[in-house]
């Protein structure tokens, strides 16, 4: 694999004088092609902020990011972002929130009714496509979105906690969707999360990140098979990652 994004002495200050407040770095990291990193920490440590920097969404105040060895200057349209709330807009379907994508980017429709139709059925959504937000659960508003999202064969993905308002259920069968369709088409995944469960089950690595201001107190290589499922976390080795994270955060006074 190759170094896909650089992230280099990236600092992000707010304000300026006796009122700035330092969020994050700085920081290196380099993270590989088709991996999925996962950037866990406490609350307020700057995790996304972090991803709307990769995303060119924040500006950078120190350092550079560069994503297949191109500067990030200003917000990146050929990546897919979610976040913990929905973004799908209500008058329109389940189908039609997800073509609105490609609306967007100028694409046509009609060259993606396949591809549509199998991510649609890769998260058990293919019932509900036209039926309209407001007549869905959580957790099928976050499936819709993860389709909309993948739909353009994103490169890279970056997802803030899409899961962090879900049941424990609702979490576990989505998690299970995210992981078939990372394992089939292999993006580079970025994952913000609060749950060190959570980040073991999914990750080739997980990044800890200190409290505020943010840095990368280490990186982790979570060596276990996929695909990944819920009996994965009977295993010996699951419970050592655990434990192990867990024992950061302790010294962190987090937890």
């Amino acid at each position: 694999m190759n170094n896909f994004i650089e992230i280099l002495n990236l600092k992000k200050v707010f304000g300026s004088g006796e009122s700035a407040v330092h969020a994050f770095g700085p920081i290196d990291i380099k993270i590989q092609e088709g991996e999925f990193i996962s950037f866990l920490g406490p609350s307020g440590c700057g995790k996304s902020t972090l991803m709307l920097m990769i995303a060119g969404l924040l500006p950078i105040t120190n350092g550079k990011i560069m994503i297949e060895g191109k500067d990030v200057y200003g917000p990146k349209t050929d990546i897919g972002i979610m976040f913990q709330d929905s973004t799908l807009v209500p008058w329109r379907t389940v189908r039609g929130n997800i073509e609105l994508q490609l609306e967007m980017r100028g694409e046509k429709i009609e060259n993606y009714k396949e591809k549509i139709n199998d991510l649609l059925n890769s998260v058990s959504m293919i019932d509900f496509a036209e039926r309209y937000p407001p007549e869905l659960s959580g957790g099928m508003q976050q499936r819709a979105g993860f389709c909309q999202t993948m739909v353009h064969s994103p490169k890279t993905m970056l997802l803030d906690e899409p899961l962090g308002k879900l049941d424990a259920m609702t979490r576990e069968k989505i998690r299970a969707d995210f992981q078939f369709l990372w394992m089939k088409e292999k993006p580079t995944v970025i994952f913000v999360t609060h749950s060190i469960e959570e980040a073991v089950q999914l990750s080739t690595k997980i990044a800890i990140i200190t409290p505020r201001p943010g840095l990368i107190d280490q990186i982790i290589d979570i060596e276990l098979p996929y695909p990944r499922n819920i009996d994965v976390k009977k295993s010996s080795k699951f419970t050592d990652y655990v434990r192990r994270i867990e024992g950061i955060f302790h010294e962190f006074k987090v937890i």
